[in-house]
């Protein structure tokens, strides 16, 4: 990458590290590691490894992680090998625990993933697979915001520099024609960056004027009062795009094969029994979250917010590169090698064992 490109890069994650990344939603509840070793390894086989170290976010669009933990699918598929559990509140500790050795695969927005890629020159990590799709909306005051035109000159939230709502936000308002610095935020659209554990509290206090964020934050805020001015699925083929995706060191891939086909087979277990089981599995996702943050979502917030996010084994690969496309529009990114980014043939294997059809890498696999 050209030395411009990994200036603006590393610029973006120092500040996205200085700031809380997505909570409640593509980041989460819980502090910033809230390690889980209570976990004990199910009978059966131990497998190349004594222990395997999960992240995630403790949010509703990580609810296949969530659900997997709760409901002990990840585990069942690891048999003698323990699966011990750790929670971030953003996307680059994550990432900086993955490659320290801290965590071995993880949950995680793409984003992150494609920073994580590019910053270790494709050495650092691989996407292995998908989990959610959707889950992220326009929400704003109606009082002050009737029509897409009413957003110029309001103040909207994003949950972070360089995020991949704030990505999303950023190349929307250049659709619309408007213009805004993508570093300040400043321009025809007052991008404010907050965390979104305080962003219902800036628009009821009238700080913001709405937010473009992810579920269930979204549903909190129609719970105060707010309407859904844009789902963003709306702006994607076949109203799908990705939002979770599964990443595995390449050193932990190279050397446990096995552990990370077991994982990949507890996910996509889990995928299955939460369409075969939506409330049984709202229910367990809702009771990870008390157990990890003391407090579940009430009603109104999690029913709209689950019904909105999609759990799909397909990591959607088409709309990584084009969310990659659109950052480095907004000048946040020089264009990305994502060549190698994707290794989907352990993931392959467990779908044509399971009978189900192959998923696709848009070119971006390893060769």
């Amino acid at each position: 990458m050209p030395a411009k490109g990994s200036t603006l890069l590393r610029r973006g994650i120092a500040v996205a590290a200085a700031l809380p990344l997505l909570t409640l939603a593509a980041c989460g509840y819980g502090s910033e590691k809230d390690e889980d070793t209570s976990k004990v390894a199910a009978e059966g086989k131990k497998l190349s490894a004594d222990t395997v170290r999960i992240g995630y976010f403790p949010n509703l669009t990580h609810a296949t992680a969530l659900v997997g933990d709760q409901e002990g699918l990840l585990q069942k598929e690891l048999g003698g090998t323990k699966a011990s559990y750790s929670q971030f509140n953003a996307g680059p500790s994550e990432i900086e625990a993955l490659n320290s050795g801290s965590i071995d695969i993880g949950w995680i927005g793409p984003s992150p993933a494609i920073n994580g890629y590019s910053t270790t020159d494709g050495k650092g990590l691989r996407i292995i697979g998908g989990s959610a799709s959707g889950g992220v909306k326009l929400v704003v005051n109606p009082a002050k915001i009737k029509s897409v035109k009413d957003v110029k000159g309001k103040k909207i939230a994003t949950p972070q520099l360089g995020n991949t709502q704030d990505v999303a936000f950023l190349n929307w308002i250049s659709e619309q024609g408007w213009k805004v610095d993508a570093q300040s935020g400043k321009g025809d659209v007052s991008v404010v960056r907050t965390d979104n554990k305080i962003t219902p509290d800036a628009y009821k206090s009238g700080s913001v004027d709405g937010a473009w964020v992810p579920e269930p934050t979204a549903s909190k805020l129609v719970a105060e009062g707010g309407k859904v001015l844009l789902d963003e699925a709306d702006l994607w083929p076949d109203k799908k795009f990705v939002i979770t995706n599964i990443i595995v060191s390449q050193k932990f891939l190279k050397e446990h094969p096995d552990v990370v086909e077991a994982v990949l087979r507890g996910s996509v277990k889990t995928n299955a029994w939460i369409d075969a089981n939506p409330d049984k599995a709202k229910a367990a996702a809702n009771t990870k979250l008390k157990a990890l943050s003391g407090k579940e979502l009430p009603a109104d917030v999690i029913d709209p917010a689950w019904k909105s996010i999609q759990f799909t084994d397909d990591p959607l690969a088409s709309t990584l590169n084009a969310e990659a496309e659109h950052a480095v529009q907004a000048g946040l990114l020089e264009k990305p090698k994502l060549d190698g980014i994707y290794d989907l043939a352990p993931l392959n294997k467990v779908l044509k064992a399971e009978g189900r059809s192959a998923v696709d890498d848009a070119g971006l696999g390893v060769k």
